[in-house]
């Protein structure tokens, strides 16, 4: 090992990164002169038995991308130093690694005639071919060609992964995917050096395994009598009988296909939450077996009758009943469940888990008291700790989501902290082990463009939000930060009906994460990572991977005007020179911009923003407004429509800070003069409040007549999302003057506007003249019995106040 790492730093002295294109990036490169000639005439060594299949793997590889095989053949380690032939050579130093080594670590040498890859541990040659196929050129994907010659540059490269923990998730309950994609899905982390899959396998829309004790868990809970369409509550409902499930042969086959991959599989197994799939396989699992199930509000969210696999989205109240006839349940569910994982974790879910069952039921009451519990969250950790205990004594540990801190945190358990870091910094400071996977940064079924081209679950999560993720919170010690073990992206998919669309999703915010989680701190920088992105996507585009192009989007942001007489409007291209045709097509006013925008916008509208790119003679002629393009590739239309009132652009203050999760442009959002028209799935443009009121006070500038207050605000009880129970407007017409304060409940309101989107306008009449203005939204409070999400405060969200 020491004669590798002398001949590296004598060969390879020059410290940079040239022009590589490797995510994530390496800890440390060093760039050589020259090239190494990759032909089939090389020849590809093995110095343990227990590599072989890395580098069949790795041939199998190139075998697909570039058409050839190269001739591997085992090589005792002391006879490396005589090879004469062109070569690359696996070597393993086993004996080498220390305890507190996270594997993965890796060296490769590039010289003329050779390429060494060395590791202590299997997985680190594994990752080290995972980056020497970024270093080759472009795959083409074809059928070899008369001596096909591939160029590596000469250098030397030492890597490790900074984080333990470097996993994604895929919900195969509300959408199933068959095998072959979850192989390629494991494929797609693996050639990112991630190293667990997160495998979600029952909810209340599936449940996805085979349970030879009780098969009713597929044969009835695997399927639905429909699908709500469009976004939820929805439009309607498809009526298509769905589901599926995979057998125990194909569960052991998938965890086969990961280990070779050096992942880890973790099965989630929902409780005691979620649970409406396998209640309508086995009622006796619910508090109320005899009772329909309830499938919420809309006509065609499901049939009233029995129990039901639930066809909508959505938290339920009909949940696991704490009785022995359950614990004997699920533990006979994980005795078939944990052999076929040999991950040290089972994910038992935790979240999400109403109350209201539990409240009804005597049974469950008298739990409470003969063990002394506080409540019912008192009950679910109840709940937990027994799953636990019997999960612990397998030899195994569970990992729950962060609401398994509620009622008291079970003593082996690792949190997966999503309701953002919360959760995870709690845990951490009770020496419990965290993963960390925020909503704000790590939900990657979230929309990343603002211009949805499909139905999501809404939210907005950006390449570079992704990428900007900081796993270890600032909040931490040095002590207490050593029970981060990393971090996850997850994938819910409500809305992704088709492997098409989880790539879509997946790429390239995964690939932004990956280097979040693999590379040191210090060596992640976002615009060398934007350098290394057009590689990125060329390897995508070879590989045929339907992946979005939401990054490409120009960056358009608005902010106040300097003097508060109207609201600026930028917007930048992320793809060099090109050219903006920008403006009000309300008006047919139209301007040419060269490479950024930046304007005044004071008048209302529909102000239009077309991209156009490199010239394309085979695009015809197209009117736009009244301007016509010719000849250029049309990268990006985009409209946004202002609606100008008293209050736009004008100062304005919060005296309550809205979640981390939905917090706009800050108290600007409110005032920017774009109201949203499209409700959740443009929940980037609200304010959200959890379980606080909405307080905003605006200064008008001068004292000013006006007549009516808009608010606009959003009803969507099913998301947990209420309209404020009481609103109140106050009026200062001078600096230090009596206020003036309108108020009305909600009831007495008007509620000008109620449609699919479940936007609400509410208004309230003002005086002539005034200043200063305060809206004081009050939230609804803790969500009432019955209703998801019960038990928990309400979400108040608001997109904007209009003065007029």
């Amino acid at each position: 090992m020491k004669k590798y790492v002398l001949i590296c730093c004598l060969l390879f002295s020059a410290t940079c990164f040239a022009q590589l294109n490797i995510v994530p990036v390496p800890a440390e490169v060093k760039m050589g002169k020259g090239n190494f000639i990759l032909d089939k005439n090389v020849v590809l060594y093995y110095t343990e038995n227990n590599v072989k299949n890395i580098c069949t793997q790795f041939n199998n590889n190139l075998k697909l991308r570039y058409g050839f095989l190269l001739p591997v053949k085992y090589l005792a380690l002391e006879k490396t130093e005589n090879v004469k032939n062109k070569n690359i050579i696996i070597t393993l130093f086993p004996k080498l690694v220390k305890e507190d080594t996270i594997p993965g670590t890796y060296t490769i040498l590039v010289k003329q005639n050779s390429i060494n890859i060395i590791s202590m541990q299997e997985e680190g040659l594994f990752y080290g071919l995972q980056t020497l196929l970024q270093l080759l050129p472009y795959a083409n994907y074809k059928p070899q060609t008369i001596n096909t010659k591939l160029t590596i540059p000469q250098l030397s490269i030492t890597d490790y992964p900074r984080f333990a923990y470097r996993g994604m998730h895929l919900d195969v309950a509300r959408h199933f995917y068959p095998v072959a994609f979850i192989k390629k899905y494991i494929d797609y982390l693996a050639a990112y050096k991630f190293n667990t899959f997160h495998w979600h396998l029952t909810d209340d829309q599936g449940w996805r395994i085979e349970i030879k004790k009780y098969p009713l868990l597929t044969k009835v809970g695997g399927y639905r009598n429909g699908t709500i369409t469009g976004r939820y509550p929805g439009k309607g409902n498809d009526s298509i009988y769905y589901g599926g499930f995979y057998t125990q042969q194909q569960i052991k086959e998938v965890v086969q296909y990961a280990a070779e991959r050096y992942i880890t599989v973790i099965p989630e197994i929902e409780m005691p939450g979620h649970a409406s799939a396998a209640i309508a396989a086995y009622p006796q699992l619910s508090c109320f077996p005899n009772e329909s199930t309830n499938t919420g509000n809309t006509p065609w969210a499901g049939t009233k009758n029995g129990k039901q696999v639930q066809q909508t989205w959505g938290v339920f109240e009909d949940v696991f009943a704490p009785t022995e006839y359950t614990f004997n349940f699920l533990q006979d569910v994980l005795n078939e469940v944990m052999p076929l994982f040999p991950s040290q974790y089972i994910h038992i879910g935790g979240d999400e888990c109403p109350k209201e069952s539990w409240k009804r039921s005597a049974f469950c009451q008298q739990l409470i008291k003969d063990n002394n519990l506080k409540d019912e969250h008192g009950l679910q950790s109840y709940f937990i700790q027994r799953i636990e205990k019997y999960i612990n004594s397998k030899g195994k540990k569970i990992i729950g989501w962060d609401e398994i801190l509620e009622g008291g945190l079970a003593p082996n358990a690792t949190v997966m902290s999503w309701r953002g870091e919360e959760g995870g910094i709690e845990a951490a400071k009770q020496n419990h082990d965290v993963i960390m996977t925020p909503g704000s940064h790590c939900y990657i079924d979230h929309s990343q463009s603002k211009n949805e081209d499909s139905v999501t679950i809404g939210g907005y999560l950006p390449l570079e939000k992704v990428y900007s993720y900081e796993p270890i919170p600032a909040a931490l010690n040095a002590e207490q930060a050593k029970h981060i073990l990393g971090a996850q992206g997850n994938l819910w998919t409500e809305y992704i009906k088709n492997s098409s669309k989880v790539e879509y999703m997946i790429f390239p915010r995964m690939i932004a994460l990956s280097e979040v989680l693999w590379s040191p701190k210090e060596k992640r920088n976002w615009p060398d990572f934007e350098r290394r992105l057009p590689a990125v996507f060329e390897r995508l585009d070879k590989q045929k991977i339907n992946y979005s192009k939401a990054y490409y989007e120009p960056v358009i942001t608005i902010t106040q005007a300097s003097n508060y007489q109207g609201v600026n409007i930028f917007v930048k291209s992320k793809q060099g020179k090109c050219k903006f045709y920008y403006g009000n097509k309300s008006k047919s006013q139209f301007a040419l911009y060269v490479d950024s925008i930046h304007a005044l916008i004071n008048q209302p509208g529909i102000y239009g923003i077309k991209m156009l790119g490199k010239l394309t003679p085979s695009i015809p002629e197209e009117k736009w407004g009244n301007i016509f393009i010719t000849s250029f590739e049309n990268l990006f239309s985009s409209e946004i429509k202002f609606s100008f009132n008293k209050a736009t652009g004008q100062k304005i203050t919060l005296a309550t800070e809205p979640s981390k999760n939905y917090p706009g442009d800050g108290a600007f959002t409110l005032v920017n003069g774009v109201q949203n028209e499209k409700g959740l799935s443009k929940g980037n443009e609200f304010l959200g409040f959890s379980g606080k009121d909405l307080d905003a006070t605006i200064d008008l500038g001068k004292e000013t007549e006006v007549s009516k207050i808009t608010l606009h605000t959003l009803h969507q009880n099913g998301s947990w999302i209420y309209l404020p129970s009481q609103i109140e407007v106050s009026f200062i017409p001078f600096i230090d003057t009596t206020v003036i304060t309108k108020h009305a409940p909600i009831e007495t309101v008007t509620q000008l506007v109620q449609d699919e989107k479940n936007i609400q306008v509410i208004q309230l009449p003002a005086p002539k003249i005034c200043r200063y203005i305060r809206v004081y939204a009050k939230n609804y409070g803790i969500i009432p019995s019955g209703k998801p999400g019960a038990g928990n405060p309400a979400w108040l969200f608001a997109d904007e106040i209009e003065v007029e």
